[in-house]
């Protein structure tokens, strides 16, 4: 990754010239401290309750925000000549006492203890399931021609329910394994499988308790709708599933030619087991029930003014959604006001549109502007827009994302997750480098944050895109920006806590807006358009 001071960013600057001639100068205009107080202590306020996908305080939220597009002047981009791209949602919710677990090893039939021995979710598509079928080992459950791996290489999984390790290879570089963990539906839907078990493993335990896994059994599943009614279920093949414990899972393996023993210890020694059939079948039943609600994502554009480039976009997006209330009743306050996540990069890109309104030089590819909803849902509000995108999709040239900017201290670095995979790195670095401020490594690469955020969905869809977040470094001496940082995180994240008392320090907040801003100028008014680079696993995602 790329370290630039203000002096490297000048230098690198003046040798790529064809860049800096067409990036304006942004001494004329600057982010406001009040402005970007003033929209996030309104956005994190009581009185949105958190701000919940489907609820009265979103709707006001996204109002809100509508509004504040409408009177900086700029178009519409949602539906229907509106600002507003409304999306129905379903929410799915396990019947209570319908989910069992059958074994049949040929000779007996084994039941497993619900919740104790395993889980399941509800099915956004059926309200009733009753899936009997073979089992089929197959390791982690995962392909990938770039990593060599094919772990149903030599089976047949096609009508049968397939059975695989939680996780993913050790060896496998952070983000790139974790699309692929991502995709294990995928590949077992691909091959014709009915059902994927998932099996807790000694390891996990470690980590995150089976017993944690069930607090969270009774949270209801959301998914967006298709215009046409229809869940966004892309594998409807897969009509089981199931979660089983460590312990329990070995009653899977009674007939199969490796014990499960084997199979852990093979894992614990970094290996990669390989697949067989277990020996025996199961049948899987549940019972779910649904409702619907809805939630709209809020789009705006800036008009470019180049004649041919101005039919390309550069895209903003920040999740205005939050968690709602905490059901918590030992908690005097039960509102989740989500000051930090996401008010503030809600509040970044409010400020960076007025910018790009009065900065009096008007980009040549347009800016859009998307705030999201249901990113903490799983980033459903950007997956349906990247499925269902109000301009073409080819023609978003790269997407700058804000998601959670931690303004408690005054920052040195930035971080932009993604910016190793394609020309946005050089981008940020320069941009940043106007303000005297680093473009820093990712100091936390084991978390994978570059496949946890609204991007996502659109690097998925081949669109460039960094996730812009404040860096590890102080400018003040003797604070350390990092501990600043996990103090948030450990006391206040996703907490009622998070709110507009915090210690927030606008003036930082005005240099990471100035910084997207700059982003977004040089994305806009250079000649090409951002490209992944070659060497990218993500340049060859289908």
């Amino acid at each position: 990754m790329r370290f630039f001071s203000y002096i490297g960013a000048i230098a690198v600057a003046l040798s790529l010239s064809a860049c800096a001639d067409e990036s304006p100068s942004n001494e004329a205009v600057s982010a406001d401290a009040l402005a970007l107080q003033a929209h996030l202590e309104f956005l994190a306020s009581d009185d949105l309750e958190g701000r919940d996908t489907g609820s009265r305080g979103h709707e006001i939220a996204a109002k809100y925000i509508a509004a504040k597009f409408k009177s900086l002047g700029l178009e519409p981009a949602g539906d229907d000549g509106t600002y507003f791209q409304r999306i129905k949602f379903r929410r799915s919710f396990l019947e209570e006492n319908s989910a069992s677990f059958t074994l049949n090893t040929g000779e007996d039939e084994i039941s497993l203890d619900y919740p104790k021995e395993f889980i399941t979710g509800p099915s956004a598509y059926s309200e009733e399931d009753d899936v009997e079928a073979p089992l089929v080992f197959v390791g982690y459950g995962l392909v990938s021609e770039a990593f060599g791996i094919n772990d149903y290489e030599g089976l047949d999984v096609e009508g049968k329910i397939v059975v695989m390790v939680s996780g993913r290879p050790e060896e496998l570089p952070s983000e790139e394994g974790a699309h692929l963990n991502s995709s294990k539906t995928k590949f077992a839907a691909e091959r014709g499988a009915v059902g994927i078990i998932n099996l807790h493993t000694p390891a996990r335990e470690k980590v995150r308790p089976f017993e944690v896994s069930v607090m969270y059994q009774r949270a209801p599943s959301v998914r967006w709708l298709h215009p046409n009614g229809e869940p966004n279920v892309a594998f409807k093949n897969i009509a089981a599933s199931a979660y089983v414990q460590h312990e329990a899972a070995e009653k899977l393996f009674v007939n199969a030619p490796v014990q499960l023993e084997e199979i852990f210890a093979q894992l614990e020694a970094g290996e990669s087991p390989k697949g067989f059939d277990l020996g025996v079948s199961a049948r899987l039943q549940r019972a779910s029930r649904h409702e619907e609600i809805s939630s709209p994502n809020v789009a705006a554009v800036l008009p470019g003014s180049d004649d041919k480039l101005k039919n390309e976009y550069v895209l903003y997006t920040a999740h205005s959604d939050h968690i709602g209330m905490t059901k918590d009743l030992s908690q005097d306050d039960h509102i989740n006001n989500g000051a930090m996540d996401n008010a503030s990069g809600v509040s970044v890109m409010l400020e960076t549109a007025r910018m790009f309104k009065e900065s009096g030089q008007q980009p040549k590819r347009s800016i859009m502007f998307l705030s999201i909803t249901a990113e903490e849902r799983g980033l459903l509000g950007a997956d349906y827009f990247a499925h269902h995108p109000t301009v073409p999709l080819s023609q978003i040239v790269a997407n700058v994302n804000l998601d959670m900017p931690v303004l408690l201290y005054d920052f040195a670095d930035v971080i932009a997750f993604g910016s190793t995979h394609s020309t946005l790195g050089d981008t940020v670095a320069r941009a940043a480098g106007q303000f005297g401020i680093d473009l820093s490594e990712d100091p936390m690469p084991e978390q994978a944050i570059f496949t946890r955020s609204d991007h996502y969905p659109f690097v998925k869809k081949g669109v460039p895109a960094v996730f812009l977040m404040t860096g590890f470094t102080s400018k003040t001496e003797g604070e350390d920006g990092g501990e600043v940082w996990g103090e948030f995180f450990a006391e206040h994240y996703h907490r009622p806590s998070d709110q507009p008392d915090l210690p927030i320090n606008y003036e930082a907040g005005v240099t990471f807006t100035n910084i997207n801003f700059a982003i977004g100028q040089e994305i806009a008014n250079q000649v090409e358009r951002p490209r992944w680079l070659p060497e990218s696993f993500f340049s060859q995602l289908d």
